[in-house]
């Protein structure tokens, strides 16, 4: 009985000492929320995306690419912005959120403009991946649809 236990007690301590750290070299990105999926003109669309970072410098790139399904003239990638984390002081194991913010056909100040196709609806995803200071970059994250409405 008592080397039932001990086997036991062994298997335990194997499963809780091989827990897998949640924090890795590698950026890691995950998507949290989007406000709206459909989008009239002058309104603004916020992303938010969940990170964590080993090293925490986070600070090099952020990716973001908006992607037509409907666009004929120029369909793939409509839209590409970098380089929009701030800049900050790292630290280890560093865990946060991004909000990244555009507006569709607006002037708003201090958000960036988007555009959809020209004279009908557009249905677009937008693809984020980030990049740190040591030139490690994330998986790829995708959101739902998006549809702005002409």
């Amino acid at each position: 009985m008592r080397t039932k236990i001990l086997i036991l007690l062994a298997i335990t301590a194997f499963f809780y000492t091989c827990k897998k750290d949640t924090f890795n070299t590698k950026p890691q990105i995950s998507f949290n929320s989007v406000n709206a999926t459909v989008l009239n003109q002058g309104d603004i669309i916020t992303f938010q995306l969940d990170f964590t970072d080993k090293e925490g410098d986070i600070q090099d790139t952020l990716w973001v690419e908006k992607v037509s399904r409907t666009c004929a003239k120029e369909p793939g990638v409509q839209f590409v912005q970098s380089n929009i984390v701030p800049n900050f002081t790292p630290t280890s194991n560093l865990k946060g959120k991004l909000e990244i913010s555009y507006q569709y056909n607006g002037n708003a100040s201090g958000i960036t403009k988007m555009t959809g196709c020209a004279n009908k609806n557009d249905t677009s995803y937008f693809r984020f991946w980030l990049k740190d200071k040591a030139q490690n970059r994330s998986d790829t994250i995708t959101s739902p649809d998006i549809v702005l409405v002409f």
